[in-house]
């Protein structure tokens, strides 16, 4: 699909007649990382992910977007593909996009995975200490090689020239408000161990939502909806249902 003169890559698949739930991936990654929640989803909802521009599949962008590009961008491709009041998913990155999103759009839920809200000073921020846990935990250990090409040093040092313009964007933009601004029920999933955001910055967002709820993973990283898969379909089934 081509938004905006950008080619946006994408999946679908699942239950044609479920709810629509669209996952959103964090920095430097891509559909890949999301899958994981989409299959385990799968058998009762719609499930769509994409790449955002400048990841993945996708081109990258001709400028340097700030949240609000990639927010439009999430808008025109759902309008596109003709779906309305969707289950938002968005880990890191994806997280300031679904942030933006459903304080502006109609959304039925949101789930937040370790998303950053908050104005950051690091350049380099996001670089994590998960890989010291691959080789324990089977579903990241399958995604062990990208996972090292991706996130293993610095973001910042990592991009391209345009990347790194957008990357400086997306840290310097403070979405608490926006944050308060969204109505409907929202899940953030967090590890007490995540050095990116800090499960303070989690109960903070807690405090200031409308209907939100917190769940910590202890021992977890910024990773922690994947380090703990099987956990994490099971309370996303259980707030989905809710």
């Amino acid at each position: 699909m081509n938004i905006k003169d950008v080619y946006i890559n994408y999946v679908q698949y699942g239950n044609e007649k479920g709810k629509n739930i669209v996952l959103l991936h964090g920095w430097g990654q891509n559909i890949e990382m999301m899958d994981p929640i989409g299959k385990g989803l799968s058998k009762d909802y719609h499930i769509t992910i994409l790449d955002f521009p400048g990841f993945g599949k996708s081109s990258e962008p001709s400028y340097g977007y700030t949240i609000y590009d990639y927010y439009e961008i999430l808008d025109k491709f759902l309008t596109n593909l003709k779906i309305k009041n969707p289950i938002l998913i968005g880990h890191s990155f994806g997280g300031r996009v679904a942030i933006v999103y459903a304080a502006k759009k109609k959304v039925e839920k949101v789930v937040l995975l370790s998303s950053p809200f908050k104005r950051s000073s690091k350049k380099n921020s996001l670089k994590v200490k998960v890989l010291k846990t691959l080789k324990k935990v089977p579903i990241l250990k399958e995604l062990e090689s990208y996972m090292k090409t991706k996130i293993g040093s610095s973001d910042y040092r990592n991009a391209s020239p345009i990347m790194r313009t957008i990357l400086v964007n997306v840290v310097n933009e403070d979405l608490t408000e926006y944050l308060k601004q969204i109505m409907v029920p929202t899940l953030l999933i967090w590890g007490d161990l995540d050095t990116a955001v800090s499960v303070d910055d989690a109960r903070y967002a807690e405090s200031i939502m409308k209907d939100a709820g917190l769940v910590i993973y202890e021992g977890c990283t910024h990773y922690a909806y994947l380090e703990r898969i099987n956990q994490t379909i099971s309370v996303l089934k259980s707030f989905l249902e809710g």
